[in-house]
């Protein structure tokens, strides 16, 4: 396969850069389309979409992750599952989780207590708990956010993320879907409006801190407030983004219809929403620069996956305007199908870290596959309300 390294890209002055951009992106759909498409249908209905994710969960069962097992790469993974089992006969995909919950004891990491990422498996649990009403379930993840309360860390206004122990607090936008999405299950799980307040409050500091008001967007986090692309725009990164806006979702879903604030969360979010699918690729995915897209011209499976779901959902809460978005999201799912192998495994995942890197169609992670399944899920829903059953395209 074509590789065009950054530097190369960066130096060919005489061909403008969205041109690279749209080429490489067109090579990558391609030959993801020449060794997927035979086996995962492009259509988008209730029957294909479910098809599809039941082949990438059933390839992600089969090869499970060396990360920890409540780990925040596994956390975002079983939120995907059991966005599957929600629309799923097959048991296995709720037997799956709920054996994962019974070898954890339902316990999040013992490590960093305060990291936002280790509440991410909590999600998981408090879901099951609201389904099976068993304390053992709901106990841990108590004890471990009654614990943060009661003793939180130390300047809390503070969000500079060098200083040291600053993860302890929301200094980076992925912990926007890591920790509030768990805040308000617990609130569901126990009616107590305290751990409402204690996210509504931390989350709107996070947004205070990284959302820019002008481009709808969120930087990963403070280091980035001055950076520039080579283009010269902002540095906002797909997956970031598509982490907050599926945190938006996850708290929008548990949030009361009259908490005082939710309407601002409903606000982000469609602010969110309108920026990001104007930034969508020919082949239906997100770069992961959003204003620079040629300095990393691969499509990125997690941060597409993570913003089509915050795209369907929004459309099927009617949040947002389904005339408005349905081609989006129905090129968006084409272009995630096309990423899957043969074998269901998903690709052009970007790996761990602040920073992308070099994709191609063996780059896999659970927390893609997890972004994969969150993604259908809505989309299925989507395909399966009045003039939603067509194919793309009609």
């Amino acid at each position: 396969m074509l590789h065009i390294p950054r530097q190369l890209v960066i130096s060919a002055l005489a061909v403008p850069l969205m041109l690279i951009a749209q080429t490489r992106g067109a090579e990558l759909a391609a030959t993801n389309k020449a060794t997927a498409g035979a086996t995962l249908s492009s259509e988008t209905t209730p029957k294909t979409v479910l098809a599809s994710m039941k082949r990438v969960a059933d390839w992600q069962l089969a090869h499970p992750s060396a990360h920890p097992a409540t780990d925040w790469t596994q956390g975002a993974y079983y939120a995907g599952v059991m966005a599957l089992a929600s629309i799923s006969d097959d048991p296995k995909y709720h037997d799956a989780m709920m054996e994962m919950g019974r070898k954890n004891d339902w316990k999040p990491s013992t490590n960093l207590v305060y990291h936002a990422d280790n509440c991410c498996v909590l999600q998981t649990y408090l879901e099951l708990y609201l389904q099976h009403h068993d304390p053992r379930m709901l106990e841990p993840a108590k004890q471990r956010c009654d614990q943060i309360m009661a003793t939180p860390p130390k300047n809390e206004n503070d969000l500079d993320f060098t200083k040291p122990n600053a993860r302890e607090k929301w200094v980076w936008c992925d912990a926007l879907f890591m920790s509030p999405p768990a805040w308000v299950r617990l609130f569901a799980a126990t009616g107590d409006k305290k751990y409402l307040d204690f996210m509504n409050e931390r989350w709107w500091r996070t947004s205070e801190h990284l959302y820019d008001k002008q481009e709808h967007l969120y930087y990963r986090d403070d280091r980035f407030l001055t950076k520039r692309e080579a283009n010269g725009k902002k540095v906002f990164w797909s997956r970031g983004n598509g982490w907050v806006l599926g945190g938006l979702v996850r708290v929008l879903q548990y949030l009361p219809a009259d908490y005082p604030d939710r309407q601002r969360y409903a606000t982000q979010f469609k602010e969110m929403a309108a920026r990001l699918v104007k930034l969508q690729g020919e082949d239906g995915l997100w770069r992961a620069s959003l204003l620079d897209p040629a300095s990393f011209p691969a499509p990125e499976s997690s941060g597409s996956g993570f913003i089509l779901y915050g795209l369907a959902w929004g459309v099927n809460q009617n949040l947002l305007d389904r005339t408005d978005y349905e081609p989006a999201i129905r090129k968006a799912w084409q272009g995630l199908v096309h990423c899957v192998d043969s074998n269901g495994r998903l690709g052009f995942v970007q790996p761990i870290g602040a920073n992308p890197a070099t994709l191609n169609a063996t780059d896999t992670e659970v927390y893609g596959v997890g972004a994969f399944l969150l993604a259908g899920s809505e989309v299925y829903r989507f395909t399966g309300t009045p003039g939603g059953s067509a194919s793309p395209g009609q």
